[in-house]
């Protein structure tokens, strides 16, 4: 579909404008085409490039390459590291590859996604393990993440969120599932005190404490199946390089796959992925962040 460079440039204006050209700034229809995909709308004089979203703004690589690198991370089942992938493109250097990559996990987060609904068991989990003599919700250095499953009963799992936070207060959290979870949803958790006010921010309440269950069940188990393939999906794609100050991303990226794991269309999965990446808005990465990533 893309063998020349001009290929890809028609294919994000087409993304970017469905129904034609509009500017940003004025909503102006009409304007003329100064480069392959630099438009200059005719009402404000203002520019405008198909390619300004948080993928391809301020990118040195040509269009071709960095398709490429979208159909190479989304056509590998588990994801692809930057060491990976570089080798597989025939690239000497990976850091080009992990800037790439690290906008890409960026853009897997569609703006104004709909949240959970239904029956959702929600809990917290601590990335990369619990040191020896830190007890209850203590991380240390460790990541805690709140993750929030869809439960549908006898079909399995639905879909999932994920993110960071910095503790596991009332304030957090509540905060963090209503940005998950949509409003009068049931929501199972443990008896933890930062769950105590859901009830009063307009959803059903469901408490799982040990005594509610037999001995050895567990009382979050979706949670934790998700906590359990997350841990496995970390060190086996990334050679667990993924640091906690850069963890979000690959979060994204992991929620991202896992609510698409029914997908037998890795084309579609490319197409979806470069959908969302057209219209987000570009999340400039800090200096020197890219020498950490794999």
């Amino acid at each position: 579909m893309f063998p020349p460079e001009e290929a890809c440039a028609e294919h994000l204006i087409r993304l970017r404008w469905p129904d034609g050209f509009v500017c940003p700034h004025g909503q102006a229809t009409r304007a003329w085409k100064k480069s392959t995909v630099l438009f200059r709308c005719a009402s404000c004089r203002r520019d405008t490039s198909a390619s300004s979203g948080a993928i391809f703004r301020q990118s040195h690589l040509p269009l071709r390459l960095g398709f490429q690198i979208m159909w190479e991370a989304m056509s590998q089942k588990h994801g692809a590291s930057a060491l990976g992938l570089s080798h597989a493109l025939g690239l000497s250097s990976h850091k080009t590859i992990a800037e790439a990559l690290q906008k890409l996990r960026r853009a897997m987060i569609r703006p104004g996604r709909e949240r959970l609904a239904g029956l959702i068991e929600a809990d917290e989990i601590i990335v990369g393990g619990v040191r020896p003599g830190s007890p209850g919700r203590s991380r240390n250095s460790k990541v805690l993440a709140p993750v929030a499953v869809e439960d549908r009963g006898k079909n399995g799992i639905g879909r999932i969120r994920l993110s960071t936070i910095a503790d596991a207060s009332a304030n957090t959290l509540e905060y963090t599932l209503r940005g998950m979870i949509e409003p009068r949803c049931s929501v199972r958790t443990d008896g933890w005190r930062g769950y105590q006010r859901l009830r009063s921010l307009g959803y059903g309440h469901r408490v799982m404490e040990r005594k509610d269950t037999e001995p050895g069940v567990d009382t979050a188990p979706l949670a934790h199946r998700i906590s359990a393939l997350l841990k496995r999906w970390l060190p086996s794609t990334h050679q667990g390089s993924v640091r906690p100050a850069h963890l979000q991303p690959y979060l994204n990226e992991f929620a991202f796959r896992f609510n698409r794991r029914h997908s037998h269309s890795r084309g579609l999965l490319f197409h979806r992925l470069l959908s969302i990446a057209v219209i987000i808005e570009p999340q400039p990465m800090r200096p020197g962040m890219s020498k950490h990533l794999r």
